[in-house]
């Protein structure tokens, strides 16, 4: 909260007072007004030593896995502090001014939960919001926003792309590897060809890249459109013996819409999803749709003959950003079964330099309007960016599958499908939509009991 005189007619007593929970760093009114104050905060002494301080989250520690051990570490030493002492240390507090503020006449307050007295929200329970963040973008943003009272930083620089050259992974082109669960495909159409990435999915959004096609010729080439046919028709490999089919195919439409509408409709909408990508950020929602356009076919105009879905192309941009820096575990931890944290793309050894380059292509800057208001704005490094496009359209492709609301029990279903369905293309595995499966995990009650046999 910040205070500042501004009533004319009361100069001397009279405050204005703004109170919000902060959004983004760098668009947030309430950040650019804190920093502006002489941001007090609330100093706490520690139980142990004495030792004044604020409460920070870095310094709430817990066993993985275990938020139920939640503690607080003091900063001078470093003992834990238990949940009881809070009242204690609450009443001992006061506020502290931590910078020099602009305006002498402007004070700024920072609270977050962490302060929240016992019986309230406990630091196990603040630990267990962090954990079961993880993997979500938008959860995490809403834990730093609420529980927190912090910005979210957009993690818009682009990793190193040589980085991600070192890490890549051993496995053939084409293979589905044991953790990918269903595909889907991202097609960016260009000038003179089609590129199409194909990415395999599993449970916490883990990622594969399995292959990488190039269709030479445009959107004017016939030949073209039934090459990216045929590729719907095609069966991957997995590693345990099933083949898979791409699920959702998601096409651009910013460079030839009215040729894209019209395969599209000749293959249906049940597998493509035509795109257009929009700016801004939408993280609860980042693909909306579908909407129904005019499409043209045999030289006849169709009045909402296709269907497009809108995709925030800025949310799966930043995300993709930040899963590809997330940290591995070792070789030595993975040997004691410690597995990658969700979210993990895994780019294999046959991927090329210029397409780890594409994928990294972009980064997010802030940007002045001419009326001085900040705005986000991906901006390219380089001119191709292909591969980042497609990624970004495969992701919107497993959105609109549904996979980001799964239940468990349709993941086990995925699973289950990898080894009940054998070697060959007949009955690939990776439905999403198996008929007598009901995607969103509901099944007939049994508070009866069993049924077999009644009838």
């Amino acid at each position: 909260m910040r205070l500042r005189p501004r009533q004319k007619t009361f100069v001397e007593r009279s405050v204005a007072a703004l109170a919000s929970t902060p959004t983004i760093r760098g668009l947030s009114r309430i950040e650019r007004e804190f920093e502006a104050s002489d941001q007090r905060r609330y100093f706490v002494p520690c139980p142990h030593c004495g030792a004044m301080q604020w409460l920070k989250f870095e310094r709430l520690r817990w066993q993985k896995g275990r938020p139920e051990t939640a503690e607080y570490h003091c900063e001078g030493c470093d003992r834990p502090i238990a949940e009881h002492h809070k009242t204690a240390m609450l009443e001992r507090g006061e506020w502290r001014a931590t910078a020099v503020a602009s305006d002498p006449t402007t004070v700024g307050y920072h609270l977050s939960a962490l302060y929240s007295p016992v019986g309230w929200l406990s630091w196990p329970r603040i630990a267990r919001g962090w954990e079961a963040a993880q993997g979500s973008d938008e959860a995490i943003k809403a834990f730093r926003n609420t529980i927190l009272g912090e910005t979210w930083v957009e993690s818009g620089e682009a990793p190193d792309w040589q980085r991600l050259y070192d890490r890549r992974e051993a496995w053939k082109p084409g293979i589905v590897p044991a953790g990918g669960l269903f595909l889907t495909a991202g097609a960016d159409v260009q000038k003179d060809r089609i590129e199409v990435d194909v990415w395999a999915w599993g449970r916490g959004l883990e990622s594969w890249l399995v292959d990488h096609v190039v269709i030479e010729g445009g959107p004017d080439r016939h030949d073209a459109w039934s090459e990216l046919t045929a590729l719907l028709d095609r069966s991957w490999p997995h590693e345990r013996g099933a083949h898979l089919r791409i699920a959702r195919l998601a096409i651009d439409t910013g460079y030839e819409a009215p040729a894209v509408y019209a395969w599209s409709r000749k293959v249906g909408f049940a597998q493509v999803a035509p795109v257009k990508g929009v700016e801004g950020f939408n993280r609860s929602s980042p693909v909306s749709g579908p909407t129904f356009v005019d499409a043209t076919e045999g030289g006849r105009r169709l009045r909402r003959g296709a269907r497009l879905w809108t995709v925030a192309v800025s949310t799966f941009k930043a995300e993709t950003y930040r899963f590809l820096r997330l940290d591995r575990p070792t070789a030595e931890e993975r040997a004691e079964g410690a597995a990658f944290p969700p979210g993990t793309i895994h780019l294999p050894t046959w991927v090329e330099s210029e397409w780890l380059k594409q994928v990294v292509a972009e980064q997010l800057v802030t940007v002045r309007t001419k009326r001085g208001f900040a705005r986000l704005e991906w901006q390219k490094l380089r001119e191709r960016n292909e591969a980042l496009d497609c990624r970004v359209y495969a992701r919107a492709a497993a959105w609109i599958a549904g996979a980001d609301r799964w239940p468990d029990e349709k993941w086990r279903d995925l699973e289950d499908q990898l080894g009940a369905v054998p070697s060959g293309d007949t009955d690939p595995a990776g439905q999403i939509n198996r008929f007598g499966h009901a995607p969103q995990g509901k099944r007939r009650s049994d508070w009866l009991g069993r049924r077999e046999g009644w009838f």
